[in-house]
């Protein structure tokens, strides 16, 4: 029997690539949340990071290199790298690993076969460039993990609770309706996720939880911002 595709690519991608699945839109692929992208981009694979111990956070929320083995992923072991520069706030270092991840994330969901790069010309003269959804049975079995979290819950495993984290915090969680219905029992269980109460014992929850709150609050800004320039 031939197995799914997303099975023949990789039993498990990381939280981001899952992350960008799910911001992506299907048919056009435009992102949603652009705008602050890079915090949350950053902030998972942060999560990714802590939940294989590989960070720690001091007292003053600076995040700290744990001495390892290369992880043998471009992506994480490129963000190792900038964590180990210098011990950096939380903030700083979730802007310095998502900054440049936007463009790396979708030609390596191309590459696994997650997406397509469909280039053609508007008006005959203007290049676009469209990367739809290939693998929809894979992203659709994702966002049910997430829903059945939020709406039925639950208990997550440690991905699906830092990934559903970061939907939220981002601001982007109430994008992903009609899938996912908007109540206050949502609301209130995505606010226990990004508080860290899921159960993560065997990691340090409070970088978790400083990543989570970093995004809110670069979310929060750039909304005020954009209300005070309108």
């Amino acid at each position: 029997m031939r197995r799914p595709r997303h099975q023949e690519i990789r039993p498990e991608l990381l939280i981001v690539e899952d992350l960008m699945l799910l911001l992506l839109d299907d048919e056009s692929g435009v992102v949603k949340g652009e705008a602050n992208l890079h915090y949350t981009l950053g902030g998972a694979v942060l999560m990714e990071l802590a939940l294989l111990g590989r960070v720690d956070l001091d007292h003053r929320k600076r995040v700290h290199a744990v001495a390892g083995e290369a992880l043998g992923d471009t992506i994480l072991d490129e963000a190792m790298r900038q964590v180990a520069k210098r011990p950096r706030h939380v903030h700083t270092v979730l802007v310095d690993i998502g900054l440049e991840l936007d463009g790396q994330l979708r030609h390596r969901l191309v590459e696994r076969g997650m997406l397509a790069r469909e280039r053609s010309k508007m008006l005959g003269i203007i290049p676009v460039t469209r990367m739809p959804a290939q693998d929809l049975p894979y992203e659709a079995a994702l966002l049910e993990r997430v829903r059945a979290v939020l709406e039925d819950g639950a208990a997550p495993d440690s991905r699906t609770a830092a990934l559903t984290a970061v939907l939220s915090a981002g601001g982007t969680l109430a994008e992903l309706h009609p899938a996912i219905r908007r109540s206050r029992a949502v609301t209130e269980r995505a606010r226990e996720l990004r508080e860290g109460t899921w159960g993560a014992a065997a990691v340090n929850q409070a970088i978790l939880v400083a990543a989570v709150a970093s995004i809110g609050g670069a979310v929060a800004e750039a909304a005020v911002g954009g209300d005070a320039s309108q």
